[in-house]
């Protein structure tokens, strides 16, 4: 008995006790939200703080969208804003001109980078303010001189180019965008795999039941990057050549661009993701495409640049390339 009363003033006291720290917990938490309202800012949903704008900011997508869809590589991001600009009243900067407020000019620098400018009322020496944004996105890169076959497969060597997670590229439909200069000079612009028309390319993988070895990698060794040849071609020419199918692409080749093997030296040819950007979730609220980073950026910017009228302060926009493998590079 006198255990039993022995202990029950202590359990008494505990309850009590943890009573009065819960309470202070309590204000000492509501102080430090209180505090964390008035210091921190919070990222604001459209749909919450202005549904009203819910409409719009849909009707703005669909621009971003179709840009998205056209724009997979920096020189069809440069070509594509030089079409708007132009149609929106700028011109092609000219050094030796003098240029007044409200005055509207673009630069390109090898067709891959591109800066825009609005002239403002002050003096630059007072200051200009500048958008920044890149136009690359992580891709797989054709090496100088790509084509190969093996095992009657005609194949692709690349490199991939910026950071990738190189299994999410297997399997993949991949369309080729790029440039091709020719030895008599002329440049033939290359797009195959967007229309519903054209066929698509691919890195292959192994099947699952072959790839017991392959699942006890990491992530990271999951794909080795030299093995992520593209398949370019299976079927032979009529020949008995070693190389046939090799052959055989290379005069679907010829007979489409008018270029040989030997033009892929001077050829700037990138795989990305084939197909346009869609629309994801059932109530439409996000968008499903390939080239966000950082073309979101680079859309709002130059959408932006484009409303700009008579500023006090010049505002300029830059678009550039090469960000994605650390800034490096002529442009």
């Amino acid at each position: 008995m006198r255990n039993r009363q022995l202990r029950l003033p202590v359990f008494h006291i505990i309850k009590q006790s943890s009573g009065k720290e819960h309470e202070m917990a309590e204000k000492e938490l509501s102080k430090g939200k209180q505090l964390e309202k008035e210091l921190c800012w919070e990222y604001p949903n459209i749909a919450k703080k202005a549904p009203e704008q819910r409409e719009k900011a849909h009707e703005f997508a669909k621009g971003y969208m179709e840009f998205l869809g056209a724009c997979k590589t920096e020189r069809e991001c440069v070509n594509y804003a030089e079409k708007l600009l132009l149609e929106a009243g700028y011109e092609r900067f000219d050094s030796k001109k003098k240029y007044k407020a409200g005055d509207k000019v673009f630069s390109t620098n090898r067709g891959k980078a591109m800066a825009i400018t609005v002239f403002g009322k002050k003096s630059i020496a007072e200051g200009v303010r500048i958008n920044g944004a890149h136009i690359d996105s992580p891709r797989i890169d054709l090496r100088p001189n790509p084509l190969y076959e093996s095992n009657d497969i005609a194949l692709f060597k690349t490199h991939y180019y910026g950071g990738i997670k190189k299994y999410q590229w297997v399997t993949m439909p991949l369309a080729l965008h790029g440039v091709i200069a020719k030895k008599d000079g002329t440049v033939v612009e290359v797009n195959i795999g967007e229309d519903p028309s054209d066929p698509v390319f691919f890195i292959s993988d192994l099947l699952i039941h072959l790839a017991q070895d392959q699942m006890q990698l990491t992530a990271a060794k999951l794909i080795d990057g030299e093995n992520m040849d593209i398949v370019f071609g299976t079927q032979p020419l009529d020949s008995e050549s070693e190389s046939a199918v090799k052959a055989n692409v290379l005069k679907l080749l010829k007979d489409k661009y008018g270029i040989e093997e030997d033009d892929f030296w001077s050829a700037e040819i990138e795989a990305v993701p084939a197909g346009r950007a869609r629309e994801a979730g059932l109530d439409r609220s996000l968008i499903l495409g390939y080239g966000h980073d950082d073309r979101s950026c680079a859309y709002t910017s130059a959408v932006a640049l484009f409303e700009v009228e008579n500023p006090k302060t010049t505002t300029c926009g830059l678009f550039v390339d090469k960000e994605e493998i650390g800034s490096y590079g002529a442009t």
